[in-house]
């Protein structure tokens, strides 16, 4: 049962304006009325809605799934890598992290983190790849390198390869056609919603995880949501009402680690369009000045403005509905993202060029022997021109790391660094699994952020099959594609490059702590 308690319930007020009209549309929402949010959201609308039902249509993939569990055993694949971005590798994320299995997450372009992931023993590693599209280009990179792997070790990738993707798909066919083992996923069932579809439950199933323990306690749990004054109604009412922008979700400690980066991605990146949205801050600890002024959520200790203790299927459908009811309150349409796909062009366009005319070369405004930065300033001194970038951020700062997140997890102090010079919000995403989450956000949200863009130089670079640029090459693309859509709308972005990843980290470290 789901449980919500804190201070800010008080706050709740069944008979204000927008708890009355969630109240009114709740049931409407139960039966997939598309018109909910709008003439010009009811097309997508009547594609994306599919998710209200999974708790119960998904119990068609069980069958299936213990099949697929039985043949995994029958071949000794013990070790599970899932490639996939956005919710078709958040909520698998989540799912092992709360039961306790081992299930390595591959949504990086990063060379050097890409090779960690490399086991010694490919011969009892089972590779799940999970594209909504099929045509998700990291996803992409990453099959084609598995692939050319398990040839070379000479091993059938017809034995090693799970592929979960919408019918039709150009991964379901090309799968298909190569002898691949394939799930399909609804295709009325939006990745960032799709938890508890094929995406979610495949894993879960191969990591020996009961994928019907999570559809019966969603099942349970969303017959009570068209209720009135429900825990979906109070909670999307409270975060629209209580809020203006930012608020925190704190998840260390409790018994569903994860749920926020899950929750962070569902939210900003349904509600951050049209100047509108709400932005989700991921923090390690309930008091931790990262969130800046922002309301904030909890899942375990206590001691946040509201807390919600519930099984973690009933936190997948709660904040999916939760996440629909606060679209139809801001009045944006929860299924589309338009600059998700922005950021995408621009990186295909990047890489086109480059393999036509070859890279450009950009001139610093900083440079020393550890890192070098970019963008427009007037200072040519690193800590005045991070002074500058925190000064022009209004409502948040974002750090985008497009690093390892395995190896270089001492760019995360930054976090902390930068809100103890300003009283605002600074999120964190590493690059590129951002640019599926808040990435939409930044770009389609208000335009109140600043934006700290970190690369760096790969220790060593690994060509992707097929392809006629590398894996670093193509983050590269992705950093500068998504750079020139944020400075297109005027908004303050600054890139540092690291020369020397870990000396390079020390002297920003070292440049905010003197501001």
């Amino acid at each position: 049962m789901i449980e919500i308690s804190g201070r800010l319930l008080d706050k709740f007020d069944g008979d204000s304006s927008t708890a009355r009209d969630l109240n009114s549309i709740a049931a409407a929402l139960a039966t997939k009325d598309s018109t909910l949010w709008g003439a010009a959201a009811e097309p997508e609308a009547r594609e994306r809605l599919n998710w209200i039902d999974l708790p119960k249509t998904s119990r068609d993939l069980l069958p299936q799934l213990d099949a697929l569990s039985a043949w995994a055993r029958s071949k000794n694949l013990s070790n599970y890598i899932l490639c996939g971005m956005g919710g078709s590798s958040l909520a698998p994320e989540v799912i092992a992290k709360t039961c306790g299995k081992k299930l390595t997450i591959l949504d990086t372009t990063d060379p050097d983190q890409i090779r960690l992931a490399i086991p010694e023993n490919l011969s009892e590693t089972l590779i799940i790849i999970g594209s909504k599209s099929g045509s998700t280009i990291e996803t992409e990179s990453q099959k084609a390198l598995f692939e050319k792997l398990f040839t070379d070790a000479n091993l059938d990738p017809r034995e090693h390869f799970v592929i979960v993707t919408d019918p039709g798909s150009p991964l379901d066919t090309s799968a298909r056609s190569s002898g691949l083992r394939v799930i399909n996923a609804d295709p009325f069932v939006g990745g960032r919603f799709s938890a508890l579809s094929a995406f979610g439950l495949v894993p879960a199933a191969l990591l020996g995880i009961d994928a019907s323990v999570l559809l019966d306690d969603a099942d349970v749990a969303a017959e009570t949501f068209p209720e009135r004054n429900s825990s979906a109604i109070k909670l999307a009412t409270l975060i629209f009402e209580q809020t203006i922008q930012n608020f925190s979700l704190h998840d260390s400690g409790s018994s569903v680690p994860g749920i926020g980066d899950w929750i962070e991605q569902l939210i900003a990146e349904s509600t951050g369009k049209d100047q509108k949205g709400r932005l989700p801050i991921v923090v390690e600890s309930h008091n931790s000045k990262i969130s800046g002024p922002a309301l904030s959520i909890g899942f375990g200790d206590g001691q946040c403005d509201l807390n919600i203790n519930a099984s973690l299927g009933e936190h997948f459908i709660l904040w999916e509905w939760v996440t629909a009811l606060l679209c139809r309150a801001l009045g944006v349409d929860p299924f589309n993202q338009p600059n998700v796909t922005e950021a995408k062009e621009r990186t295909s366009k990047l890489l086109n060029d480059w393999s036509k005319n070859g890279k450009p070369t950009s001139q610093p405004v900083f440079e020393n022997k550890d890192l070098a930065v970019y963008g427009e300033s007037a200072s040519t001194e690193l800590g005045e021109i991070l002074r500058d970038l925190i000064g022009r951020s209004d409502k948040y700062l974002a750090i985008m790391a497009y690093l390892n997140r395995e190896a270089d997890v001492e760019i995360l102090k930054l976090r902390e660094a930068i809100a103890a010079k300003k009283d605002i919000g600074v999120t964190f995403g590493w690059g590129p699994r951002f640019l599926h989450s808040t990435g939409q956000f930044h770009k389609g949200g208000a335009s109140n952020g600043g934006f700290l863009q970190i690369t760096a130089e790969a220790d060593a670079d690994m060509e992707i099959p097929g392809k006629d640029f590398s894996f670093s090459e193509l983050l590269m693309a992705q950093a500068l594609g998504d750079g020139e859509a944020l400075s297109s709308r005027d908004l303050p972005v600054v890139r540092v490059h690291l020369k020397n990843r870990a000396l390079g980290i020390n002297s920003l470290l070292e440049a905010v702590a003197k501001i």
